[in-house]
């Protein structure tokens, strides 16, 4: 194909993958990242022989498009276990992700009985909800031909829960459970979280990750990206002009573009684009993100009871346990380990602020106050390095009627503004898979856009 500008602002996982796919069908892009580093929330550290996962860090049974990368660009994969302690009532518990098998439930049952599971209300509110999950499994998945905005409303996760007569003990361990990661799930809509739910719990033997972690896919999509990949280049402004994007502007200078991606999480684009028009800038604003901080510890021992991938605490704010060493001891020199702490919702907004020092110090504290049996949490300076990540927008809430809105805002796209082009896991179902599978949509379609315009 004849040379033409591509402009993809943003090198997160859509971003890079916009720009692998148009490498692909012989276009040469230029992509713009304003942080030193690519792969947004599907990144990663080196760290004294340490690979650190900083964002997501593990990937669902149907991602379709994550799973054909990994392929394409030998990235091996290798499946990711889950045993996790729970801190329910004064005691834990265990359970070992297995799946809706008859020998897992009846593994898990005591666990179950301590999660709120066993009462006879629990057990008719987790059989409508399993019954519905299987019922609608053709729809309840991240793969990129979803149909999960069939089932958008404007019903919550947490209303949904009541429809179906949750107690409250119930409600606590799987709002607790998805909020590992999801911020509020409450507020979120009842079918993207029923599709966590589906894939975490029902099909949890399946869960998979990069040999090498999670953001060795992003960082395997920069190599293939190569020249085209422009890192610590903010984006400042993207012009529009008589309904089209005519250049985007830098610190450095003004770039001409035949097309542009924008691959900004959703509510940065107003921000870059101030003549958005108005139908597209009411869809973006339906797009809500959680916060959260992650907290890496590399440590010389195990930091959890012998076998444990993570520990939880559903009934409040302390953080996430996980160590990532156990379904992936390449990711760790010989004999190490690492100590990651994941924390949402409120308390992961107020750390936003505070400084690396005091985010270690705080999260280790709530650890330590009702530590795992058995586990070797590290004592202040007791460890190789600490890493503090920052999330003021970690994952897309996915909050009723988003699917509805960003549906309607992909057919009006086009006829608004002829060479724009979004990609972001709010253009799909959101997830790791969602934000690749918005990339290649998004490349393809800049691709046909360029072709027929210049055939004319």
């Amino acid at each position: 194909m004849e040379a033409r500008r591509v402009v993809i602002v943003g090198g997160g996982a859509a971003g890079l993958t916009a720009a692998w796919t148009l490498k692909k069908r012989g276009i040469e892009p230029i992509l713009l990242e304003a942080n030193d580093w690519t792969g947004g929330r599907l990144a990663g550290d080196r760290i004294d022989g340490f690979l650190v996962d900083t964002g997501a860090d593990f990937f669902c049974s149907s991602y379709d498009v994550a799973f054909r990368i990994c392929e394409e660009l030998d990235v091996p994969l290798v499946g990711s276990k889950m045993k996790l302690g729970w801190y329910r009532n004064g005691r834990w518990a265990t359970t070992a992700g297995g799946g809706l098998s008859a020998a897992n439930l009846i593994r898990n049952l005591p666990a179950a009985r301590s999660l709120g599971f066993l009462s006879p209300q629990a057990v008719r509110s987790a059989h409508k909800l399993f019954r519905g999950i299987l019922r609608q499994a053709a729809q309840l998945h991240f793969s990129s031909d979803s149909r999960l905005a069939e089932l958008d409303g404007d019903e919550t996760f947490d209303a949904y829960l009541d429809r179906l007569g949750a107690p409250e003990p119930m409600k606590v361990s799987l709002k607790g459970f998805l909020e590992m990661t999801m911020g509020h799930v409450e507020f979120s809509g009842q079918a993207y979280m029923r599709t966590y739910l589906a894939e975490m719990l029902v099909n949890a033997d399946k869960l998979s990750v990069p040999k090498k972690g999670a953001a060795a896919l992003a960082q395997a999509l920069a190599a293939a990206c190569g020249d085209a990949v422009h890192v610590s280049t903010a984006v400042r402004k993207v012009v529009i002009r008589d309904g089209a994007v005519t250049r985007i502007m830098t610190d450095n200078s003004p770039i001409e573009a035949d097309a542009v991606v924008c691959a900004v999480p959703a509510t940065k684009v107003p921000e870059l684009i101030p003549e958005l028009p108005d139908p597209i800038r009411h869809a973006l604003g339906q797009v809500t993100y959680s916060s959260g901080c992650r907290v890496v510890i590399g440590l010389d021992h195990p930091p959890l009871p012998p076998g444990w991938h993570g520990a939880l605490y559903p009934e409040d704010d302390t953080p996430l346990l996980l160590d990532r060493s156990i379904n992936l001891p390449s990711v760790v020199p010989s004999g190490k380990s690492t100590l990651d702490l994941i924390v949402g919702r409120n308390r992961g907004q107020e750390l936003l602020s505070l400084d690396d020092e005091e985010i270690v110090r705080e999260l280790l504290r709530d650890a330590r106050r009702v530590p795992p049996p058995g586990s070797a949490l590290p004592g202040d300076g007791e460890w190789i390095f600490t890493r503090v990540y920052r999330w003021p927008e970690a994952v897309c809430m996915g909050r009723p009627g988003m699917f509805s809105a960003i549906g309607d805002m992909r057919r009006a796209v086009g006829h608004e503004i002829n060479n724009l082009f979004f990609a972001g896991d709010y253009m799909r179902t959101p997830s790791v898979n969602g934000a690749l599978a918005s990339g290649v949509t998004a490349a393809e379609e800049v691709a046909d856009f360029l072709a027929h315009r210049f055939a004319e």
